[in-house]
């Protein structure tokens, strides 16, 4: 029972649950890019290429139960053929590269709004001080250290 409440606790924690909604949403939005690749970017690109549909662009390594030629890739695995699916490897780089792309856009956007925290941080007003005794941070209004008792002067 000492383990399943480890668990619960582990498994409640926010950077997990955060980590879950991100695998979730990479998962869909995978989906989504695969999508705009085999269904949108693809096809024009193979007409443009003299009517190639890059989902059956494959190489026949083995014939398989009836002979080659076959009219498209599931036809040469329902046969049985050895294939090198060329079009699906194209498909998949060009999945990457634009799932890739939108990431970096991303953390390119992140980094600029931490850059903008940062800077807004290190212009804002300062609210501690050193104690010149002791040198703890003390409250920029207090005119005694708490950790040394020190008398300080006020600022004018």
């Amino acid at each position: 029972m000492k383990i399943l409440a480890e668990f619960k606790k582990f498994a409640m924690r926010g950077n997990v649950l955060d980590m879950a909604v991100g695998i979730i949403i990479g998962a869909a939005f995978g989906k989504i890019v695969d999508s705009l690749v085999k269904d949108m970017i693809m096809p024009p690109i193979g007409l443009l290429l003299g009517k190639v549909d890059f989902a059956n662009l494959f190489f026949v390594l083995k014939e398989g139960a009836t002979a080659a030629p076959y009219a498209s890739l599931s036809a040469a695995q329902e046969a049985g053929a050895v294939t090198i699916n060329i079009g699906s490897f194209i498909n998949t780089i060009i999945s990457f590269v634009i799932v890739a792309f939108a990431v970096f856009m991303l953390i390119k956007a992140m980094n600029t709004v931490q850059e903008k925290l940062d800077k807004s941080e290190k212009d804002a007003a300062p609210t501690t001080k050193k104690c010149p005794f002791c040198c703890s941070d003390i409250n920029i209004s207090a005119v005694k250290c708490p950790q040394c008792t020190a008398d300080l002067e006020k600022k004018k």
